[in-house]
């Protein structure tokens, strides 16, 4: 039964625009979304309303591996996205849904995510720790500003 939801926030020193690049981006989401101690291949990822992802995350010090996938129900550039996910792991049943929201303020954008339907074999406050960690390494992809 799914019942677990986590809500975060944070400010990123960047554009909306380079913000949602990293979540619809297959190697920027292989980079920045999975969480310290875990390696992500994307193996599928088609960012338009209705379109489907898919990819795997690895423990890299235990070599275990758990794959998802899921739908783009809502994309709205530099604004919104709204996707579904589902674990392929029977253990861990139901569809969570995940929507993120980006408003441009002063300092750049500000990132609120809220993913509900966690599956309740996951305590929640580990699934708010690795969203943490994820939206650190997301700040440190998106926050530089290279030229050239």
């Amino acid at each position: 039964m799914a019942t677990g939801t986590v809500d975060l926030q944070r400010i990123l020193r960047t554009t909306p625009d380079k913000v949602y690049r990293a979540f619809i981006d297959a190697q920027a989401l292989a980079k920045w979304l999975p969480p310290y101690g875990f390696t992500c291949e994307v193996e599928h990822l088609q960012a338009e309303v209705g379109g489907s992802f898919r990819m795997s995350f690895r423990n890299f010090g235990s070599g275990h591996s758990h794959s998802f996938g899921g739908q783009y129900l809502e994309l709205v550039p530099g604004e919104l996205i709204r996707y579904t996910n589902r674990f392929d792991d029977p253990n861990l049943p139901g569809e969570m849904l995940v929507r993120v929201v980006l408003t441009r303020v002063l300092c750049g954008t500000a990132l609120a995510v809220t993913q509900s339907g966690i599956p309740e074999q996951i305590p929640v406050e580990l699934c708010q720790l690795g969203w943490q960690e994820s939206l650190a390494q997301l700040a440190n992809l998106v926050e530089p500003s290279i030229p050239g």
